[in-house]
């Protein structure tokens, strides 16, 4: 009677009771299991999650990441038993060794938004009978962006600037010894196993500094983002306020050799960026791995050629040796009258040096390519020299 009492009760009642399966129905079937606590952890209707789409829009360079690589597996005891074989001997198989987690620059990857705060290698199987070994947890890779820095405290431990680079975050775990491995001559059955030993567990943080060639600085709205849209395919947003580019674009400029050069729009620049004011440090770090400069001038202010001598006293305040390397000045907005007449006194304060273009309009272009072409040649030709291997575009 007591048991025909319990089922009368309400499906969903007696199974709450009894373990953490409870009853759904479904509509077009009979019932689907779920499991009560995780319905208890499922986010409220109103809250919903962001897609994979929404999540890559934001760019990020920074992230700190907690590595844990994967556990081995127990070794056993157990001894081998046959019929007419009474002393089989000891026969337990040691545990697999964890997985490692292994950082991998791809090409692919833009940003690091698509990388986890914790990653957990997987584990290795316990050994079994008959001297079976378990089996060891395969590698997990994390794609990062190229041009990733991998540090531990102020260490700078891996850089990962070509694609396919990678890196050992955490060693897995060793596995455990079964009874088989101490079997010796003055012990033939022994009893003694041990068990896996835990992965390497490590906080590691990952900053992106964007590779490129040659990286355009400049003040806000001075038109780098125009520039890159005019010189490359890329498609940085254009507006006519400052502080529209927030992230570095990377474009790639072709020529009929099939050269490919690329180029990264930084974002704007402030006075004070070397004492990290707005996000100063967030936007120089992007430009220490281009090995020449482009220095992009509004033509259109008063006294545009103040703008140069701003620009490097931030760069050369951020780290020594920056401002001086191999560069070209940009004088932008040429299509404007106003721009058109200070160009004298820029050229007579500069230098003739100074390529006076349009991003708008596309005039004088071509002189822009051609020194941009040899300023690269110059780059691969020192690296050469010196037995570097050339950036990779």
């Amino acid at each position: 009677m007591a048991s025909l009492r319990l089922f009368s009760a309400s499906p969903r009642a007696v199974l709450e009771g009894l373990g953490c399966w409870t009853l759904r129905p479904a509509s077009p079937r009979l019932f689907s299991l779920c499991c009560v606590d995780c319905a208890k952890h499922q986010e409220s209707p109103g809250k919903k999650m962001l897609s994979e789409k929404k999540l890559k829009r934001h760019f990020v360079d920074h992230r700190r990441v907690l590595v844990r690589g994967g556990r081995g597996g127990d070794g056993v005891t157990c001894f081998h038993s046959e019929p007419r074989k009474e002393f089989g001997g000891p026969d337990g198989g040691d545990g697999g060794s964890g997985g490692a987690v292994i950082l991998r620059a791809d090409r692919q990857v833009k940003s690091l938004s698509s990388v986890l705060s914790r990653y957990q290698g997987l584990d290795g199987e316990n050994g079994g009978r008959k001297n079976c070994f378990g089996r060891s947890g395969g590698p997990l890779h994390i794609r990062v962006p190229v041009g990733t820095l991998v540090k531990e405290g102020s260490e700078v431990l891996a850089d990962l600037s070509h694609p396919g680079d990678e890196y050992i975050a955490a060693l897995g775990g060793a596995g455990g010894k079964g009874n088989r491995f101490f079997l010796a001559n003055d012990n033939r059955a022994p009893t003694t196993c041990t068990p896996g030993q835990p992965g390497q567990e490590r906080v590691l943080f990952l900053e992106l500094k964007t590779v490129a060639h040659a990286g355009m600085v400049g003040f806000p709205n001075a038109g780098k983002s125009s520039l890159l849209r005019a010189i490359s395919n890329a498609k940085p947003a254009v507006a006519s306020y400052p502080f529209t580019t927030l992230n570095p674009h990377v474009g790639v400029v072709h020529y009929e050799d099939h050269q490919q050069i690329t180029v990264a729009d930084i974002p704007g620049l402030i006075r004070g960026a070397h004492q990290n004011r707005g996000l100063g440090f967030a936007f120089l770090r992007h430009i220490e791995r281009c090995p020449f400069l482009l220095f992009v001038v509004d033509l259109s202010v008063l006294e545009p050629w103040t703008q140069v001598d701003d620009l490097k006293q931030e760069l050369e305040k951020y780290a020594e040796g920056l401002s001086r390397r191999p560069h070209a000045i940009v004088a932008n907005k040429i299509d404007l009258p106003q721009a058109r007449a200070r160009l004298p006194q820029l050229r007579a304060r500069l230098g003739q040096g100074a390529i006076a273009l349009s991003a708008a309009t596309g005039e004088n272009l071509e002189e822009l390519l051609l020194r941009l072409k040899e300023l690269h040649n110059g780059h691969v030709a020192k690296g050469l020299e010196l037995g570097h291997r050339p950036l990779r575009s």
